[in-house]
């Protein structure tokens, strides 16, 4: 038998940087995401279609309520949701989880990942978040604003979306954001003297460290096991 040549083991493959991937395209998403960079302009920082899903928009915080608005002139009358996110790392570690966790593990809790903001990214600790929907083209969009560390206001929506007005009063309240020209920015749930931001990620909740959580303490033996005082013997 003869030996193979180098022809007879070379494949007709193309070379990896010849190959060209496929991509999916969310056309109807596309359009709207095309549309409202038309109106805002610079005011479009970044953006993220997942075809068949959603898209995700991320502007400049001056231009907030101008997103609103044109959204709403484009058919996404339906307001879903408002909310925030603080997206530092908890300087508790797993202090802030349930107490059996650090038991069970037995060692110091890991490093916190790096952050990692989402579709459409961020630069700030905080981000405003929205959900608009167009009813009849059955689509949404979502829309984030970073707030300045120093400075956590925006421009309410309250005027645009009569349902944004509870949400943007549950964001100040949990996370300190100001709302701007909100007609009503009182508490929600809290006492009116209450004392921080329940809802960042370096507010302590005491109560986890005053009373370890259910599983650690008061577990009971279960019918018939060796440690049932020995009942069965």
């Amino acid at each position: 038998m003869s030996p193979l040549s180098s022809a007879d083991t070379t494949t007709d493959a193309p070379a990896e940087d010849d190959v060209e991937v496929e991509v999916e395209v969310d056309e109807r998403r596309q359009a709207i995401l095309d549309e409202l960079t038309s109106r805002l302009g610079d005011g479009v920082v970044d953006s993220h279609i997942r075809p068949g899903d959603d898209l995700w928009v991320r502007v400049e915080r001056p231009r907030w309520r101008d997103t609103g608005a044109e959204l709403k002139a484009m058919g996404f009358a339906f307001f879903d949701f408002l909310s925030a996110i603080d997206w530092m790392p908890s300087p508790y570690g797993r202090d802030m989880d349930a107490q059996e966790d650090r038991v069970v593990a037995g060692e110091a809790p890991p490093d916190p990942a790096p952050v990692e903001q989402g579709y459409a990214g961020g630069d700030t600790r905080f981000q405003v978040i929205a959900h608009v929907i167009d009813v009849e083209r059955s689509l949404g969009v979502h829309l984030k604003v970073d707030l300045l560390d120093d400075e956590l206001s925006v421009d309410t929506w309250s005027d645009l979306y009569l349902g944004a007005n509870w949400h943007e009063r549950e964001a100040m309240e949990m996370f300190g954001i100001t709302f701007l020209g909100h007609p009503n920015p009182v508490k929600l749930y809290l006492p009116h003297d209450f004392q921080g931001f329940p809802l960042r990620k370096d507010f302590p909740l005491l109560a986890r460290r005053v009373r370890p959580w259910p599983g650690i303490v008061d577990v009971e033996p279960m019918p018939g096991s060796d440690s049932d005082d020995g009942e069965d013997e």
